[in-house]
This record gives structure tokens, C-alpha cells and sequence, in this order.
């Protein structure tokens, strides 16, 4: 049905290409997905557009255009085809009469949980808990799921190429709300194509001025192109000569890079030295080969070879770094990996994602960084804690530091031994007693460097200890430990080892409360010998009552703002009176 539409549509009836772009999306997902399901792309596209139909953006667009742009971008990834489904519906539940638990029956629980995932929560209903609460709901979810942190990034990408429809404070706002937590967590991700582009678009929309200078510069700096063109011509022959085969690139930087060089060079205006990447199609031992090629053509600057195929970064990325004296007698940078290599150093996760045979999840357990932000988030109670805490473990600068036990930790610049510790939680950080970095007894709160090897000193739980000291809260710099010493003062946790939290009003989370509302409901329904087989009937009787979403309805049960047991009086009278076809058969299909 949908080719055919395709087919007859023309310019006239279509003049946004809304099913131009659908074909281009269906060709694209056909060619970079060997599995790609063309039937559920459809599906998701024919409802998606059924449910948006007369919503326009600020650019006057049909709103449509926009999941039809997120799942484009996924596309192009390689991605499956459940990431694609569920960014072509990610905005369905949040914006339009579409239930969330229709889309679990329409499309399954995989699609639901990353549309659910994305899915914002209301700021009418959730105050200014909203924004921190949708942060940490997406993380939780991306415990599960990484995907649904690749959908919101999609997602991000388009809304900045489109922010100029946007009033400037509300351009303002989006931009430093992506600069504080999404181009960060690009950069977990490894997703360096979407940190580029959403890094030069925030440049651009908080400093155009500067943003025009250096794009002037990178447009017209034809030194820099002639020493690249010489230094690849060298380097071709010289490889040709050891027999290795490599793909010589051309890798300027974007127009934030050389903002950040700028701000730190000594030097006046726009700076682009060369870099080139060397991709090597041969063994791994073929990198290293020609990094030694690199080195006999050109002099080594000291101090600045990294390999991080040895030892990759947090976010999977793998290569060999170094810089040389080029042409011209100027530096010049090299990096050399393998061509997985650099489909990671482009997509990162998402070229996991693409690779993997069974999809999804098992992606998390390479990521340490999500391990260590879904431990500390449950105990970050105040949701404006949270989203500076999130801020913080998010932030640029990170140093990579070694255990003794050979575990890598990536903490912020300025850790200390505390921090590494309470990375395993309160039973070591709180009977953390001292420290070696690098051999050498060191004070808790010394600065680690980059690279430095750490054994924590952890006391005998058996033989007592006196948990930490106040002074940590003034050094320590993670999330982590800093809500864990606090909890510890707070008498929230004892000399006990593994002693549990006791639970106050004032340490119970937004998820803690929707739980305690929607349990109050479910027994509300027993105590009446009822229960929901489908909460299509709940989510219409909200609706009705003004809630946009069942999350709203629990939590106003829970602030007792409305009765369970009335709310369950009016489910049970609404079903009983106007039995719905689709989820109830007769009264009783609300049933013990």
C-alpha cells in the first residue's frame, strides 16, 4: 500500500516530500541493515503519521517530517529495524491519543520500553521535577536499552538543525541544555559524528560571530591543504614500499574544536594544524608497523604517542595518536586504526549496535561509565541534585586511572583516592583508610593524575572501622561518593556493612512515589475482587480526569490528591458501563 502511494504521490500532492523521504529511509534501512523488517517500518510510519496528522512544527512543516528525520539518521547508522520503529514513533505517546501500552500491542515491548523511554515527562503535573525526573528516567531505561540514548541523540540532532524556528531565549535555553548533558553523553557514547555536529550548532546559536570567523578560516586555509597533500603523498609511497594497504584521510577539525584551541593557544585567531588518519586494511600488527613508518619520515614530538588500541577509551574508541614535525617544520597530527576502528571512532556504540548479532543491552556491560551513573542515581533523592550530580559526572574533563587489581576508572579531573574507592560502593569507600599512588603512600585527598596506579587500602569489617571523614565532602569530586558520605553523616547508613537506608518522605524518589500510587490503585481494584488486564481503560478515565498519563494519576493518588479507592470505584463503573471491544469482553474482564 505504501509503494503505491509512493508511487502516484507528486510534488503537488506532496510538497514537504514526506513520502519521498519515507522511500529514502526504507532504501537506506534496506541497505545498511541486512535484517532490516521493511512491513514494521511501514507500520510504525503509517501510524506515526496517522497520529500527527494536522500537527505542524514552528517551521510550518507537518510535524511527521520530524520522526521521519530521527529515523533517517538511525538509519544511516546501520541500526535494526526496533530502533528505527521506535524513532519514527518516539513523539506518539508524549504528543499525540496514543497509549503507551497501544503501542506494546501494536509493536511489542521492545519498542515500547525505548519509546517509553524518550518519552518526557509532563512539567503541568511534575513541577520543576520534570526535566531532572525525564533525565533520569532515560538513563534508567538505557540501563536496560542503550538504544534509547542513540534515539534521543537522533532526536537532539534534528531539533538543533532546525532551532533557527525557535524564539532566540528558547535557542539559548536548547543550546546550553545540550551543551551540559547531551553533547557530553555523545561523547560516552562515542558517537563523535553527533557530538561534532551538535557541538558546532551550539557554537553557532550562543556565538555566531565567533562561529562565522572560523568558518571562514576553515574555508580558506590553503596552506594547511597543501601540507596535507604533501604529507600524504610521503607517506603513500613509504607504505607502498613496506607492502601495507591504508587509506590516507583528510580529518580537519570542526568549527568547535578550533574554538577550544582558540581559547588556550597563545597564538591569535583560528588555528587547524593537519591531521590525517591512516585506515589500514591488515591485521592490527599493521597499525603499529606503520606508526614506526610514520616516525622514520618525520620527527616525533615527545610526550605525544597514545595508544589507545592497547587500551581503549571509555567509550570503545581504539587508535594510535601521535604528532610529528610535518611539512613545513609545523606539527602535524597522525592517527592510525584498523576500518572497525573507525566506524567506532565515528558511531561508537552505535556501531556496536549494528555489529551485534543479538542486539540491545549486552552493549551496557562494556560501558562502566552507565554502570557507575545507575548506581549513584538511586541514591541522588532530590531530583535538582540529580541533574547538577548528572552535570558533573558528565562533564569534559576526565583523567583514566589504573588499580592494582587492573580495573580502569575514569573519574573527574582533581579525584582522589576517595572517589576510586566509593566507585565500589559504600563497603569500600566507607572503610577506605588510606592509599598508594603510583608505590607511594599518598594523602586521601591527593589529586590523581592521568595514568596513575592506585591501591585503596580498605579495613577489616569485622575488626570495626570509623567510616569516613567530613573532610571527604570538601574533596571528593564524583556524584557517587559525595552522596554516599552525605548519606553516611545523615545516619542514613551505619558501621554496619550493607546496613539499608531507612525510607523518609524526604528520601523517596518520583519513581518510589508513581510505584507507591500505582500499588495503592492495583489494591484498591483486589480489595473489589477486580484487576486490570490492560490499562487502556485507566489511561482513559486520566485522560478524563485531566492526567495526561497514567505517571501523573499515580503520583496524584500518592499526594493524595486523589482517592484510590474512588478512582477505583469510577474505573470499575466506566468498564462496567461502556465495555470496550478491544481489551474487555464482558465485566469481568476486569478480574482477579
Amino acid at each position: 500500500m505504501l509503494r503505491s502511494i509512493l508511487n502516484r504521490s507528486s510534488p503537488v500532492d506532496d510538497p514537504w516530500g514526506v513520502h519521498a523521504s519515507v522511500a529514502a529511509l526504507e532504501a537506506t534501512h534496506r541497505a545498511k541493515n541486512s535484517s532490516a523488517s521493511i512491513p514494521q517500518l511501514r507500520k510504525a510510519f503509517r501510524i506515526a503519521e496517522q497520529m500527527h496528522r494536522g500537527q505542524n512544527r514552528k517551521s510550518g512543516e507537518p510535524y511527521i517530517t520530524h520522526p521521519i528525520a530521527v529515523a533517517g539518521i538511525l538509519a544511516d547508522f546501520g541500526l535494526d529495524t526496533t530502533t528505527i520503529a521506535a524513532a519514527l514513533l518516539h513523539d506518539t505517546v508524549e504528543d499525540t491519543s496514543y497509549t503507551l501500552q497501544r503501542l506494546r500491542d501494536d509493536f511489542g515491548n521492545e519498542v515500547a520500553l525505548l519509546v517509553d523511554g524518550v518519552t518526557k515527562l509532563d512539567k503541568l503535573y511534575f513541577g520543576d521535577a520534570a526535566e531532572a525526573e525525564t533525565f533520569r528516567k532515560l538513563i534508567i531505561t538505557a540501563g536496560r536499552d542503550v538504544r534509547v540514548l542513540v534515539i534521543k541523540l537522533a532526536d537532539r540532532v534534528h531539533n538543533m538543525r532546525t532551532i533557527a524556528a525557535k524564539s532566540r531565549p528558547s535557542q539559548i535555553r536548547i543550546a546550553e541544555a545540550t551543551r551540559e548533558v547531551l553533547i557530553p553523553l555523545a561523547d560516552r557514547l562515542g558517537l563523535y559524528v553527533i557530538k561534532r555536529e551538535l557541538e558546532d550548532i551550539v557554537l553557532s546559536t550562543v556565538d555566531p560571530d565567533t562561529y562565522t570567523e572560523i568558518d571562514d578560516y576553515l574555508n580558506n586555509n590553503h596552506e594547511r591543504t597543501t601540507r596535507v597533500e604533501s604529507a600524504s603523498r610521503k607517506l603513500r609511497a613509504e607504505l607502498r614500499n613496506m607492502k601495507i594497504t591504508a587509506e590516507i584521510l583528510d580529518r580537519p577539525r570542526h568549527h568547535y574544536s578550533v574554538y577550544r584551541e582558540m581559547a588556550v593557544s597563545p597564538r591569535r585567531g583560528p588555528q587547524d594544524p593537519p591531521r590525517i588518519v591512516l585506515v589500514v586494511d591488515g591485521p592490527l600488527t599493521d597499525c603499529y608497523a606503520t606508526m614506526g613508518a610514520v616516525h622514520r619520515l618525520w620527527q616525533p614530538l615527545p610526550g605525544r604517542f597514545k595508544d589507545f588500541i592497547a587500551s581503549p577509551k571509555f567509550n570503545l574508541y581504539q587508535s594510535l595518536h601521535t604528532a610529528v614535525i610535518g611539512p613545513g617544520d609545523e606539527p602535524m597530527d597522525i592517527l592510525i586504526r584498523t576500518a572497525e576502528m573507525n566506524q567506532t571512532a565515528e558511531l561508537g556504540i552505535a556501531a556496536h549496535l549494528a555489529r551485534a548479532t543479538s542486539r540491545g543491552a549486552q552493549s551496557v556491560q562494556e560501558l562502566k561509565w552507565l554502570r557507575r551513573l545507575l548506581d549513584w542515581q538511586r541514591d541522588a533523592i532530590d531530583p535538582g541534585r540529580f541533574l547538577d550530580s548528572l552535570r558533573c559526572d558528565l562533564a569534559d574533563e576526565q583523567i583514566l586511572v589504573f588499580t592494582t587489581g587492573g580495573e580502569q576508572h575514569m573519574l573527574p579531573i582533581e579525584a582522589t583516592p576517595v572517589d576510586l574507592a566509593y566507585c565500589n560502593g559504600p563497603s569500600d569507600g566507607d572503610r577506605l583508610i588510606g592509599a598508594y599512588v603510583n608505590g607511594r603512600l599518598a594523602p586521601l585527598s591527593a589529586p590523581l593524575s592521568e595514568g596513575d596506579l592506585v591501591e585503596t587500602i580498605i579495613s577489616d569489617a569485622r575488626s570495626g572501622y570509623p567510616g569516613p571523614s567530613r573532610e571527604w565532602l570538601l574533596t571528593a569530586k564524583t556524584p557517587q561518593a559525595q552522596l554516599l558520605i552525605s548519606q553516611w553523616f545523615a545516619g542514613h547508613r551505619g558501621p554496619g556493612e550493607g546496613e539499608p537506608v531507612p525510607e523518609t518522605e524526604n528520601t523517596r524518589t518520583l519513581a518510589d512515589r508513581i510505584a507507591a500510587g500505582r500499588h495503592a490503585v492495583d489494591a484498591a481494584l483486589r480489595r473489589r475482587g477486580r484487576g486490570l488486564a490492560s490499562t487502556d481503560p485507566l489511561m482513559r478515565l486520566a485522560r478524563d480526569l485531566g492526567y495526561p498519563d497514567l505517571d501523573a494519576l499515580y503520583l496524584a493518588v500518592d499526594d493524595k490528591k486523589f482517592d484510590a479507592d474512588e478512582l477505583a470505584d469510577k474505573l470499575i463503573a466506566s468498564v462496567d458501563r461502556e465495555p470496550s471491544p478491544e481489551t474487555l469482553q464482558s465485566p469481568e474482564s476486569l478480574h482477579s
